[in-house]
């Protein structure tokens, strides 16, 4: 099989299963610099991976575009909850990780956005906590209650099945669906350095894939 090669920085065209430019890696890039975010299992920093950032970059394309690309273990850090009720458990995926992810949510996202609910806050562009306060702050005048509600565990007991198909209800492209689902599978590298292999859920935690594929899911249920 014909495929890209890294020769002083710079990539090499070859014969690529998938079309992924390299201007989307970069974009994707310059996104998760902006977001910065903690290291993960390999323990490298942004300062770290950019000290090769065109070799670094030039491998995320030639494997996201070649199809051979295998997420790494997600690390998990368990985060107290406020109020001291428990903890949170996040996911925290490499540098070279995050960037493969953005670079599918920049996909994804344009696709999957205009069917989201509208009184829907998190993890959407243009959108966070101040806007959902103004809100409920509007809405205080015409009504007398409100409903508080949360879904216990629903990261963690997401069905996969169930996931694929809410994202297929809105793309066919290979690539997407390929990387999507290896995200879904991908292990996860315990506080103790344990490696597990979860059978349903997704890490709280993903910078940019993980939050999409949430609101995807309730869009269709």
């Amino acid at each position: 099989m014909m495929r890209a090669t890294c020769k002083g920085g710079t990539c090499v065209d070859k014969a690529k299963p998938f079309s992924i430019s390299k201007r989307e890696v970069w974009e994707a890039y310059k996104q998760v610099k902006a977001n910065r975010g903690a290291a993960g299992v390999d323990e490298q920093s942004m300062q770290e991976f950019e000290a090769d950032l065109k070799n670094n970059l030039c491998r995320v394309w030639n494997r996201m575009s070649s199809g051979s690309y295998m997420p790494p273990p997600v690390l998990r850090a368990d985060i107290p909850k406020a109020g001291g009720a428990g903890t949170r458990p996040l996911g925290i995926p490499t540098i070279s990780d995050r960037i493969a992810q953005t670079v599918v949510k920049r996909y994804l996202e344009p696709l999957v956005e205009p069917v989201f609910h509208d009184d829907s806050n998190g993890y959407r562009p243009g959108r966070s906590a101040h806007r959902a306060l103004d809100v409920a702050r509007q809405r205080c005048w015409n009504y007398a209650w409100a409903l508080d509600l949360d879904i216990k565990n629903f990261f963690g007991s997401i069905d996969w099945e169930l996931m694929m198909r809410a994202v297929r209800r809105h793309t066919d492209c290979a690539w997407v669906l390929l990387y999507v689902e290896r995200w879904l599978k991908a292990p996860v590298q315990m506080p103790d350095g344990t490696v597990m292999q979860p059978d349903k859920g997704t890490p709280q935690g993903g910078v940019s894939t993980p939050p999409t594929m949430l609101h995807t899911f309730l869009s269709c249920v």
